[in-house]
């Protein structure tokens, strides 16, 4: 399955119906940033459910299949060209409510698939679950860009420098030091809080607010590390880094690339947690 959890669809009530347990849901719309839909058979997409007089009731996420829906090829970027983010396109489709999930139950993780999904990682929080998944992959990003301009340094041979090593030069080996301290905090914060959460889960124990808020906080916290240390590396390699082909001009689009993705907004989540610190309610939209 692809995804694109974003509520940009339509959906309305539909009641009775030919599927088995009766209604469901008249589907439209358009999602962006379907990463890899040319290779799967269902989709996974969000949308705001109205009643008959187009006020929203709910927000779910809809499975369809391939039939359902076609694929509009847009996936042209200067990073993460790999994953083939295209547009998913449905048309009056109609989905059974069995294939409908209240993002209600997602946030309070108390949804029908617990019945038969005891294991401790459908337990976590989707908020946790979801937002370090990209976050993970932008810091292995940066530990990959890390490795390419150590091995790169070793050899490289400054010609504006009057042939200085490049490796005996004190300020590329701060900047280097400055971004292994990063990825490293990047790392293991968010492996201290993933510990914890599938301790919990393990233990079937209630996974408190502050962890969920510090989970969500380290995450998007080491999203922004990791990208300061690829822009430290891409600074400390010079010119040849920009041709195309070579590994850190790589990384580094791909880590911007990921860099933009809604759950790496650092305001949005970093004021959630603030709230939370300060003892407020947290805010409807609130992914965590």
């Amino acid at each position: 399955m692809s995804s694109s959890y974003a509520p940009t669809g339509k959906a309305k009530l539909v009641k009775g119906g030919g599927e088995v347990g009766g209604g469901g849901y008249q589907l439209n719309g358009r999602w962006s940033f379907s990463s890899g839909c040319d290779h799967a058979s269902w989709v996974l997409l969000g949308g705001i459910v109205t009643d008959d007089a187009g006020q929203p009731v709910d927000f779910c996420t809809f499975l369809l299949p391939a039939s359902d829906y076609t694929i509009d090829d847009v996936w042209d970027t200067v990073g993460l060209r790999g994953t083939g983010s295209n547009d998913i396109v449905v048309d009056n489709a109609f989905v059974p409510g069995h294939r409908a999930l209240s993002f209600t139950g997602v946030t309070k993780i108390a949804c029908p698939g617990h019945q038969v999904n005891p294991g401790p990682l459908y337990r976590i929080p989707f908020g946790s679950i979801f937002s370090y998944a990209i976050t993970t992959p932008i810091i292995g990003m940066a530990t990959g860009a890390y490795a390419a301009h150590v091995d790169y340094q070793r050899q490289r041979v400054r010609a504006s420098y009057v042939g200085q090593r490049s490796a005996e030069d004190p300020f590329a080996q701060v900047r280097i030091a400055e971004a292994a301290a990063l990825i490293d905090a990047a790392w293991l914060a968010l492996e201290r809080d993933m510990t914890e959460l599938m301790g919990l889960a393990t233990s079937n124990e209630k996974i408190p607010l502050p962890l969920r808020l510090r989970t969500r906080r380290d995450q998007v916290t080491g999203t922004g590390q990791a990208i300061r240390a690829v822009d430290l590396l891409f600074e400390n390699s010079g010119g040849r880094a920009l041709k195309l082909g070579t590994p850190i001009q790589r990384f580094w689009r791909d880590a911007h690339a990921g860099r933009v993705h809604a759950i790496n907004d650092p305001e949005r989540a970093l004021s959630t947690f603030g709230r939370g610190e300060l003892g407020h309610d947290m805010p409807p939209d609130a992914m965590f």
